[in-house]
């Protein structure tokens, strides 16, 4: 499993103009009807979970692509020409109240798709999961507030979700496809944007150990957890057992990642539960944040199992531009990613002047017009 981007975006304010919406609608349709025909509804899944090529889908539908306003809009448009009786595609969910209708509407497209319920219980499980995890195991500070799913007649998916950081004043996209072999071991398809500090990553590879130990330390009993928790303090805070000889014993941490409290009485539940892996330990109601934060620092600071405190981004968002922060795409890379987007457009059953214009923004943002 490997990431390859999350991208972090500018917030905006207000709505698209209708008459902007109604050509998004007419081209994107257009340009998916190809792609479903010519390449496959798997391959139309892999190319929205690539971060690349759903910038480069904003830029030919002619939105704004250096705004948060990509995500939202692109993914509304989507759910609207993505007819699950006609291409066999649905898009469940959506910015901020719609959102809470995922569910629901996962079941009503797995109801129209013919999926048995096991499968439709599996797509609502990845919805969840996909959520749990970007806001409870991936620390980055970003709060979400979009999630859709794409789902497939075959009970695929892809999942793009974003969230918010009114500190800063950007926003943040996840992407995922159903391809993932593990909801906590480096899950997503793109991770991209500009580098936070202190990001706590339970998700990275260099995290499995941590992982293991957190997983034990709930199945103890939670007095004794507690105790080591105590333990810890913020460097720079003064102990009575400073002054005497076991005054090294007491392990510090940047004040930065202590939590404020942990659910002592939630610990508890868990402890009767006794999950078996980390997985099933952030599947139980109510372990957030704070809960994983605090078990993090326990493992890494009394049994020496560190956890990633590296923000997992791989591209920035200007993709191979002249900043290169943190790390340029390769020519190669972004000509890979929009090639099928390019074809699409040529075979789209639209207007000679409508495909000139699209594969003109598409080529501008790819920094090959002249």
């Amino acid at each position: 499993m490997h990431r390859t981007g999350t991208v972090d975006l500018p917030l905006h304010g207000g709505k698209a103009p209708s008459w902007l919406i109604l050509r998004m609608k007419g081209l994107s349709s257009a340009i998916f009807e190809v792609m479903i025909e010519e390449f496959g509804r798997r391959e139309v899944l892999r190319r929205l979970s690539d971060p690349l090529w759903f910038q480069s889908l904003s830029s030919v539908l002619a939105y704004d692509w250096h705004s948060s306003g990509t995500t939202t809009v692109v993914c509304g448009v989507l759910k609207s020409v993505l007819e699950p009786s006609r291409l066999g595609l649905a898009v469940a969910g959506g910015k901020g109240r719609k959102a809470k209708e995922t569910l629901l509407e996962i079941e009503n497209a797995g109801l129209l798709f013919g999926l048995g319920t096991s499968k439709i219980e599996g797509l609502k499980d990845a919805s969840r999961m996909a959520a749990k995890v970007d806001n409870a195991c991936l620390q980055d500070g970003y709060r979400l507030y979009h999630h859709s799913m794409i789902l497939s007649e075959d009970g695929e998916w892809a999942i793009i979700q974003q969230g918010l950081n009114e500190k800063n004043g950007y926003a943040r996209r996840y992407q995922w496809l159903s391809t993932i072999e593990s909801f906590i071991d480096e899950p997503h398809q793109g991770i991209t944007g500009f580098i936070e500090e202190e990001v706590l990553d339970m998700t990275a590879k260099e995290s499995e150990e941590c992982r293991k130990v957190s997983t034990d330390l709930v199945c103890e009993n939670p007095s004794r957890l507690k105790r080591l928790y105590d333990s810890i303090r913020p460097k720079g805070q003064l102990s009575l057992s400073e002054w005497t000889e076991d005054g090294d014993c007491i392990r510090t941490v940047p004040s930065v990642r202590l939590p404020k409290r942990l659910d002592w009485k939630r610990l508890r539940q868990v402890y009767e539960i006794q999950p078996r892996n980390y997985e099933e330990l952030i599947r139980i109601e109510g372990v957030g944040p704070a809960t994983l934060r605090g078990l993090a620092l326990v493992s890494e600071v009394i049994y020496g199992k560190e956890a990633s405190w590296k923000d997992p981004v791989r591209y920035s968002f200007a993709f191979g531009g002249k900043d290169g922060v943190p790390y340029p795409v390769r020519r190669y890379a972004m000509d890979e990613a929009t090639a099928i987007l390019k074809d699409a457009i040529k075979m789209a059953k639209i207007g000679k002047k409508d495909k000139i214009e699209a594969i003109k923004r598409l080529e501008a943002f790819l920094g090959e017009d002249k």
